[in-house]
């Protein structure tokens, strides 16, 4: 691999990790209804969220319809930004793809909403190693001993991280349905890191493009959903309640369309430049950067079997 090759990973790897760490923090403040001055002392447990934990589907539309709309204001900043054609063709060629984008996105969020910031990343810690199967099982191909090696060692440390500690309180103790939400959450994803090689060729091999399709065709997918759920009637009635404050949701929002865009893009771009199975890597060395953040300023609580879990992870990925 040549030194500017190099740069363009690091480069690109970075770029993704900072936009996650972003968009990560950032979430967990916007579904809560809490006022910014007591950020620190808010979301200790999220499982019992007071505010906006029936918006989970509109909170996703709203992030989905701004990364389209930074999509096309940058096209109007600059002609680097191509935007592709809205071709039924190719529109059909990349269903899978965008698919199994908005259902991994749709566990992420439920998972999210349903436990604390540090035991998020925890509960979709199979993220690698369920990477590493698929992409084996698409290419037929058998991954190395050393990979092997580190999909056991990273499974070892979601296994630690779900085990039951006395020392947790049984407000912060997830329950089975939100470790559901993060397995199933890691699969998709997994599925969808494999699936971003095989479809960047019907995009002309454009990461910006394949975001552009991935985010529309999200938000056409899961617009139903919304009604269906009821979430337009239920934030009609959040907005008539004096006790609700909308600037949190509205504003966390906005903030986080904004750095999820950036983050679609980064990840994109991160398995263009390398690979699903690396773009992992990097993926779970990131979490537990979250998970410490989240400690800090969400209060949450690490116990040690959590920490044990990290390092494990980390160690893993390492």
């Amino acid at each position: 691999m040549s030194s500017n090759t190099r740069m363009q990973v690091a480069a690109v790897v970075s770029f993704y990790m900072c936009a996650a760490l972003v968009v990560s923090t950032v979430q967990e403040f916007s579904i809560s209804r809490q006022r910014a001055g007591i950020l620190c002392h808010y979301l200790r447990n999220k499982a019992v969220l007071n505010n906006a934990p029936d918006l989970p589907l509109l909170f996703l539309l709203f992030q989905l319809l701004i990364a389209v709309v930074l999509l096309h204001a940058s096209a109007l900043v600059t002609k680097r930004i191509d935007l592709p054609k809205l071709e039924v063709e190719t529109a059909k060629k990349l269903v899978p793809v965008v698919a199994v984008n908005i259902i991994g996105l749709v566990f992420n969020t439920l998972c999210l909403r349903d436990v604390e910031a540090s035991f998020f990343q925890i509960a979709r810690g199979l993220n690698l190693p369920l990477t590493i199967l698929i992409s084996s099982l698409v290419t037929k191909s058998t991954p190395s001993q050393r990979i092997i090696g580190t999909a056991a060692i990273v499974t070892l440390g979601f296994l630690l991280g779900v085990t039951p500690s006395s020392s947790l309180p049984t407000t912060a103790t997830p329950s089975l349905l939100s470790l559901f939400y993060g397995v199933c959450s890691s699969l998709f994803i997994a599925i969808h890191a494999v699936l971003i090689k095989t479809s960047l060729p019907y995009c002309n091999n454009s990461a910006i493009q394949l975001a552009y399709w991935t985010n529309l065709g999200s938000a056409v997918m899961v617009l139903p959903f919304v009604f269906f759920h009821g979430e337009t009637i239920i934030l009609q009635n959040l907005l008539s309640d004096s006790k609700w404050n909308p600037n949190v949701f509205l504003w966390g929002t906005l903030v986080t369309g904004v750095f999820g865009f950036l983050l679609c893009v980064a990840g994109l771009l991160s398995i263009k430049v390398t690979s699903p199975v690396t773009h992992m890597f990097s993926s779970a060395a990131r979490s537990v950067l979250q998970t410490l953040l989240g400690v800090w300023i969400f209060s949450d609580v690490l116990t040690v079997n959590r920490a044990t879990s990290i390092m494990v992870i980390l160690a893993g990925t390492m």
